[in-house]
């Protein structure tokens, strides 16, 4: 189906400074978490057109893909969860269902969230500052979830590290989801096809196709390279891991996808 561009449209496109929201570092969100100029969707590295109002989409299908978290009483870490809707619903959920919850993120990004009793908050970047975690939670968290993070986690050469000492936190029947990978390759498959040319076409305003390269180096992108490597290296551990699609109304699901780790 083609989509077709309107005026308001035109208005968000124009008014995005989308630089700003390009090669993001921890210190960097740090710093945009400070920044009162900022919404709670900028604070967490997206323009508002893309994440206001879709925090209770995303959350569904976190919760669709992390069945446990509908039980009662277990522990959940959540890596990174920024200060914006799903962070929020995630604090709520866990209240409603009485687990236990640990946050880990820039304390200038736990400050934003609201406290409760059955939030632990951890300010810290994670793994590697965090030391502590791995002693004290060894095989005893029940669900994690590190959603929109590992962009920042690959970009600084912390990918195996984040992977292996996650896993050593799991505890048997351990749910994990990593969401929202920006996956060059899947993004190439997207703008390749007619579907993908056409929303480009609607979304800039342009009669011009994007261009899209195979077979071409994209240094310090994740790629399926990456994605697969992540399933392999969790399968070689004995855990179970899989590939996911998002839901096909969340704001990037064109281009982005998940990943899903289980402990027997």
């Amino acid at each position: 189906m083609i989509i077709q561009r309107n005026q308001e449209q035109d208005e968000v496109v124009q008014n995005i400074n989308f630089d700003r929201f390009k090669n993001l570092t921890y210190e960097r969100f740090r710093e945009m978490a400070k920044d009162p100029s900022l919404s709670e969707y900028e604070k967490v590295g997206f323009p508002d057109s893309y994440r206001a109002g879709r925090g209770a989409d995303i959350f569904a299908d976190i919760l669709a893909k992390l069945p446990r978290l509908s039980e009662r009483g277990l522990t959940v870490l959540d890596i990174g969860p920024g200060c914006s809707d799903p962070a929020k619903l995630m604090i709520a959920h866990c209240a409603e269902h009485e687990h236990r919850l640990i946050m880990i993120d820039a304390p200038e990004m736990l400050d934003l969230l609201p406290d409760s009793p059955h939030l632990t908050k951890l300010p810290a970047y994670y793994p590697k500052e965090c030391p502590q975690l791995f002693v004290d939670y060894a095989g005893k968290v029940d669900v994690v979830l590190a959603y929109g993070v590992v962009s920042i986690i690959f970009a600084e050469g912390l990918l195996y590290p984040f992977i292996d000492q996650t896993l050593s936190l799991m505890a048997n029947r351990a749910e994990w989801l990593i969401g929202d990978f920006p996956n060059i390759s899947k993004r190439k498959r997207f703008f390749a096809s007619e579907t993908g040319i056409a929303f480009h076409k609607a979304f800039m305003g342009t009669d011009d196709a994007p261009q899209v390269a195979f077979n071409a180096l994209d240094a310090g992108q994740i790629d399926d390279g990456v994605m697969l490597g992540i399933l392999a290296r969790c399968r070689a551990f004995g855990f179970d891991a899989y590939l996911l699609p998002q839901r096909a109304d969340l704001p990037m699901a064109n281009r982005r996808e998940d990943i899903l780790i289980l402990k027997p």
